[in-house]
């Protein structure tokens, strides 16, 4: 009973901290209410005891990704105004995705297949949901598996070209030019007459 109260709590944090994301108006704060979504999601994991899974996104997504989300927010500079602006205008697309994932869902869960007794599935004497976590992954899942390490790859490149985008007045360092410099052209010695005073 103390487990299904907690499951609930924390799926009430979890929606509300996925609706604060997409509502909040700075994007700093939406990153924020991620890393809380992070966080709660982690407990769920903890509660049908996949603990390997959990702490993998708290220390990978909370530790790693949410960091270089931070960093991209504060450097691409993002303009609120124009965010504001187009708000209004694509909230019938977004409703319309938000039913159509709830009715997906409802079938999911709903089905003849997800109608068990619920909790985690024991393991067997000797075993670890680490270890059968790793043989479903590198061999069932191998390709998706390696697909989506590609795909965080290019979020990575994608992430420093945007910081590293040319923007008007802001100072820049050629360490080619740097390199060619020689001392005689940044040094002039000048030979002056001694002043004496009268």
């Amino acid at each position: 009973m103390f487990q299904l109260v907690l499951f609930y709590a924390f799926s009430a944090v979890l929606i509300g901290a996925a609706l604060a994301v997409i509502t909040a108006r700075n994007p700093v704060h939406s990153v924020l209410f991620l890393v809380l979504a992070f966080f709660t999601s982690a407990a769920l994991w903890l509660l049908i005891e996949a603990e390997f899974l959990a702490i993998v996104l708290v220390l990978v997504y909370v530790g790693a990704v949410m960091v270089l989300f931070l960093f991209v927010v504060m450097m691409i500079d993002v303009d609120l105004a124009a965010l504001r602006e187009g708000f209004n205008r694509s909230l019938p697309l977004g409703m319309g995705v938000v039913l159509l994932i709830v009715l997906e869902l409802s079938v999911v869960l709903g089905g003849s297949g997800f109608s068990g007794k619920g909790g985690p599935v024991p393991l067997p004497e000797g075993g670890s949901n680490i270890r059968a976590l790793g043989e479903v992954m590198y061999t069932q899942y191998v390709y998706p598996f390696e697909i989506a390490s590609v795909i965080l790859l290019l979020a990575i490149v994608a992430a420093i070209a945007l910081t590293l985008r040319r923007r008007p007045g802001r100072l820049v360092q050629n360490p080619g030019l740097q390199a060619k410099v020689r001392p005689e052209d940044r040094l002039r010695i000048l030979k002056m007459p001694s002043e004496t005073r009268d």
